[in-house]
């Protein structure tokens, strides 16, 4: 271990870092895809528009499942105990988003295949299903992390999760739902605003500003809600940030509006919300002055505020125990060992500017305005 240049505290705070960063990559990545596919049944009216739609994300959605896997699987190396926990509790609800995930790329394959318009109406209601029920299941999962998950670790540190799918469906739970819905509506819209043109990227910007309008609501109320309505928890004893894991060798306490804790201690963390709520404004008014590019990187910069507050309110917390607070799994005691950090990290150093290169080249490519002209002198187009 001595001869690791970096130590076991810092290589667990790159590794939360580095998680956050994939968390949203996949979420400003992934929400194109699945912000258009909740659009879909709204913004396209005809058949030719909605064939239009399909053909801006078509061709780089698969890539952009990349952040979603690597994100999986770095909670799978970094934090097994995590891992462990809410993919058999939250079971479930992750199988309800993968099989809505997967009728995606039957959707895009198939819909076009027959000039049927029931045929097509079909593929159409299976895109729309694929794009609406995962914004909001990733979205109701971050508001049960912040009301914790009921399990608890017993003394062989084996996890026991004691709760159920509809436990998950709670009044904040939804209400998170919402925002994430609102914050990918919002990126779908940017994405057909600024690769559409005529009725269909004016429809497209008008979705969009509501979203965002009331996405900002929606988000300012959760911010409410967490400030008086739900329990915070905080660690009261000492915390040694080089120990081996023991997610039992700490006490915790709930207080009231405790998870604004963090914007007290350290004030750059407000940096998330103002992020989120000034994203979300910009994005509207780019919207509604037409300007292409700023409005999808303002909806990019809207949904990088939103999920880092998620993130830094919970700040050491990964899964807070709603039933054995002491249990609760935490960067400090739920991470992989010293070593496994490190390789992780190498690995990472050396790939990650590949992968971040690779999508720069194919999003180079794929440019441009997608219309029903454009379909018909392209022989593979969806």
């Amino acid at each position: 271990m001595s001869t690791i240049p970096l130590d076991y505290e810092t290589l667990r705070l790159i590794w939360w870092l580095l998680l956050g960063v994939l968390l949203i990559g996949f979420a400003i990545m992934g929400g194109r895809d699945l912000g258009v596919g909740t659009l879909l049944p709204f913004a396209a009216r005809t058949d030719a528009e909605r064939r239009v739609l399909l053909n801006v994300v078509g061709p780089t959605w698969e890539g952009n499942q990349v952040w979603l896997i690597v994100g999986g699987g770095v909670i799978f190396a970094a934090f097994p105990p995590l891992y462990a926990v809410s993919f058999s509790g939250f079971y479930l609800a992750m199988i309800v988003i993968l099989l809505a995930l997967i009728l995606r790329p039957v959707g895009f394959k198939y819909r076009s295949k027959i000039k049927d318009d029931r045929w097509r109406a079909t593929w159409d209601t299976v895109l729309f299903i694929g794009g609406f029920v995962p914004s909001l299941i990733f979205g109701v999962a971050v508001g049960n992390v912040l009301l914790g998950a009921p399990f608890h670790v017993d003394g062989t540190m084996r996890a026991f999760y004691t709760g159920n799918f509809f436990m998950l469906l709670t009044p904040f739970a939804l209400l998170c739902g919402l925002v994430s819905l609102g914050m990918i509506g919002t990126q779908g819209a940017a994405v057909i605003a600024g690769r559409t043109t005529g009725p269909l990227a004016e429809r497209a910007r008008t979705y969009g500003s509501l979203a965002g309008i009331v996405t900002i609501l929606l988000f300012a109320l959760a911010g409410v809600w967490i400030a008086f309505g739900i329990d915070g928890y905080a660690i009261t004893s000492t915390v040694d940030g080089n120990a081996a894991i023991n997610p039992l060798g700490k006490s915790v306490e709930l207080t009231r509006g405790g998870w604004l804790a963090n914007y007290g201690l350290y004030p750059w963390m407000i940096a998330g919300p103002v992020l989120g709520f000034a994203g979300l404004a910009g994005a509207v008014i780019g919207l509604q002055a037409r300007l292409r590019l700023a409005s999808l990187l303002a909806s990019s910069v809207a949904i990088t505020g939103i999920v880092a507050t998620a993130g830094l309110s919970l700040f050491p917390f990964l899964l807070p125990s709603s039933t054995v607070p002491e249990a609760s799994l935490t960067l400090w005691d739920a991470s992989s060992s010293h070593l496994t950090l490190f390789i992780m990290l190498l690995v990472t150093v050396f790939f990650l500017p590949i992968i971040l290169l690779y999508t720069a080249f194919v999003f180079r490519v794929m440019r441009g305005t997608v219309s029903t002209q454009s379909l018909e002198k392209n022989p593979n187009a969806y």
